[in-house]
């Protein structure tokens, strides 16, 4: 389903070379009805702050508080720590906007922060659509002028809140750091493998695909709920009750995929 989502479906009768696996964007004209501005991933919680801040200006004839003569004060008092503090403000600004350049050619941070745009209604579907998606009709990611919704407008958004979230809780019933390391390593490692299988299938096949690396990784990461399913239910119910979900899970994530 989310692979048909993505692509707008197979065609029979196509050539190999129009295949597409990108997303069918959808664009909507308008924002739909009680959904904020598509675009913004986190709700703006800065004007209940500044109106706790403008509760506590200081009497004056603007309304602002007067710092000038009590920081001139400071700074006549002890000059050379004064001077060292702003120096050292200085270079942490500048290293700050140095770090921040080399993270972005390498790590995608902005890109990233469109994936951890989640809340708790679009978690509940989300997960409620990995363990039942046979229900499910409609599987295509809605498009607002050619960029996509935010994942807590549109539970058909890949993100990556659920697959981080669930691998972190990916662990045996023996608590053992050694053990944890060990797994969480694996964990990654195959996914690593999958996602270079996955991008090294298509470049063979020269399929066009607006998936990104990490759309694959989002859906791959996506299985991990249904092993932490059966192993719960393991711990609960013994084998019976982890092959059963297990197996309910196996057949669940291949019709979502």
């Amino acid at each position: 389903g989310a692979w048909r989502g993505r692509g707008g479906g197979w065609r029979g009768h196509c050539r190999s070379e129009d295949l597409e696996f990108g997303a069918s964007k959808r664009r909507t004209p308008a924002s739909p009805p009680g959904m904020a501005d598509p675009h913004q991933l986190f709700d703006d919680t800065s004007s209940a702050q500044n109106r706790g801040y403008g509760a506590q200006r200081a009497p004056g004839g603007l309304g602002y508080p007067n710092t000038s003569a009590s920081a001139q004060a400071a700074f006549l008092a002890d000059p050379v720590s004064n001077m060292a503090m702003a120096y050292g403000s200085s270079l942490a600004a500048q290293g700050k906007e140095l770090v921040d350049k080399n993270i972005d050619r390498f790590i995608p941070v902005t890109k990233l922060k469109y994936y951890f745009a989640v809340d708790t209604v679009y978690v509940g579907k989300k997960l409620g659509l990995l363990v039942f998606p046979y229900l499910h009709q409609d599987w295509e990611v809605q498009y607002q002028q050619d960029t996509p919704v935010a994942p807590r407008f549109d539970v058909n958004a890949p993100d990556l809140y659920i697959p981080g979230f669930t691998l972190s809780l990916a662990r045996s019933h023996r608590f053992s750091p050694d053990l944890l390391g060990l797994q969480a390593s694996s964990a990654l490692a195959w996914l690593a493998l999958e996602v270079l299988a996955i991008l090294l299938s298509l470049y063979l096949v020269t399929v066009n695909t607006d998936l990104t690396t990490i759309d694959l990784v989002a859906f791959l990461g996506y299985k991990y709920v249904g092993m932490i399913g059966g192993v719960l239910m393991g711990l609960l119910f013994g084998k019976t009750g982890y092959y059963l979900v297990l197996g309910w899970c196996c057949v669940s994530i291949f019709v979502f995929m």
